[in-house]
């Protein structure tokens, strides 16, 4: 995936240099090197259904229309389209194989929300690869909205999950490489940290997300982001639209992202110009360092139109709508 391109671009000057190889190889492709992007524009095409997810994940979204166009409900397809990059070892930074903690434990987060503002998560889960389905029946079988660590773990269990080492050799050598020249404190942009987000809008019109990550890589034990906290890495209202980020979480997390978004369309602003608007509150925090790290969004209103921005460059979106499966280079704030 390419997802993590946005990186390089947006690192601190000199930062690089104290980096270990490991963390280099994520970003060795430049992006001219890939296939010309179409520029995000806010949409205003209508054609249900509609996919779209966080970065180049055309596998995934494959799979959620595969789901909408048999007939499925949008809930259905954010699960099944979640899962497949859960179970690609190669992405590193969702699922199976994502890079681990400093510890050398790899934390899983996820949430989903369907159409009725019903909503699960899991954090700190370990041990099991599925962490959407897990988060799924959180919010089917229990009384409850989040589950964490080995409480999470456990139900999942008890829900039929199997248990497995989410750690792969190639995780671990990159994490065993880390550790050789790495400092305790995150250097933002260098440390490898993503999230997939979909969110997808069925044929009845209904709308429903998820979001699953393996949070920031070689992360203090414990941290968790913004991925599966309801509002901040994903929040959907089927009256007016949905939005799910991507990113530095702790900086979502301050301005409640996710949420902001879909407010602001209910104000009347488009799913672009309400993502432009979360970013700029952002960066237009007193002392902002919002050189220092990258966070996107990407958004869908009732009519099906779409919206993503982001603070750096290199930030995309795939979308699956009309027959096409495209990825969306989108615009970004940072343009000095």
């Amino acid at each position: 995936m390419k997802r993590r391109n946005f990186l390089k671009k947006a690192s601190l000057t000199g930062v690089g240099l104290a980096v270990s190889s490991t963390t280099v190889i994520g970003c060795t492709e430049t992006p001219s090197k890939e296939k010309k992007l179409v520029t995000t524009a806010s949409e205003t095409k209508t054609t249900l259904p509609l996919v779209i997810a966080t970065w180049h994940v055309k596998d995934a979204t494959a799979k959620a229309m595969e789901i909408l166009q048999a007939g499925g409900n949008a809930l259905d397809a954010v699960e099944q389209g979640c899962r497949i990059e859960e179970a690609n070892e190669k992405g590193q930074s969702v699922g199976k194989g994502g890079l681990p903690d400093r510890d050398g434990n790899v934390t899983l987060d996820a949430c989903i929300m369907d159409k009725h503002g019903n909503c699960g998560a899991v954090v700190y889960l370990q041990n099991i690869t599925h962490a959407v389905s897990v988060a799924r029946k959180v919010m089917e079988d229990t009384p409850h909205v989040m589950l964490a660590g080995e409480g999470a773990k456990q139900f999942a269990i008890s829900k039929g999950f199997n248990p497995e080492n989410l750690l792969t050799d190639a995780s671990k050598k990159a994490w065993k490489k880390w550790k050789v020249e790495a400092k305790y404190k995150p250097i933002i942009n260098i440390e490898n940290h993503d999230t997939i987000g979909m969110l997808a809008i069925d044929k009845n019109g209904d709308i429903s997300g998820a979001c699953t990550t393996s949070g920031l890589a070689y992360k203090m034990g414990g941290r968790v982001g913004d991925s599966p906290i309801i509002g901040s890495g994903l929040f959907v209202d089927n009256e007016i639209g949905a939005c799910v980020a991507t990113g530095l979480g702790e900086e979502v997390v301050k301005t409640v992202g996710s949420f902001l978004v879909v407010e602001l369309m209910r104000q009347g602003k488009s799913p672009q110009e309400a993502c432009e608007e979360a970013i700029s509150r952002i960066v237009n925090k007193p002392n902002s360092n919002y050189k220092d790290f990258q966070v996107g969004y990407i958004a869908v209103n009732k009519k099906g139109e779409t919206g993503s921005y982001s603070i750096h460059q290199w930030f995309s979106m795939t979308k699956f709508q009309d027959g096409v499966n495209e990825q969306i280079q989108s615009d970004y704030f940072n343009k000095a």
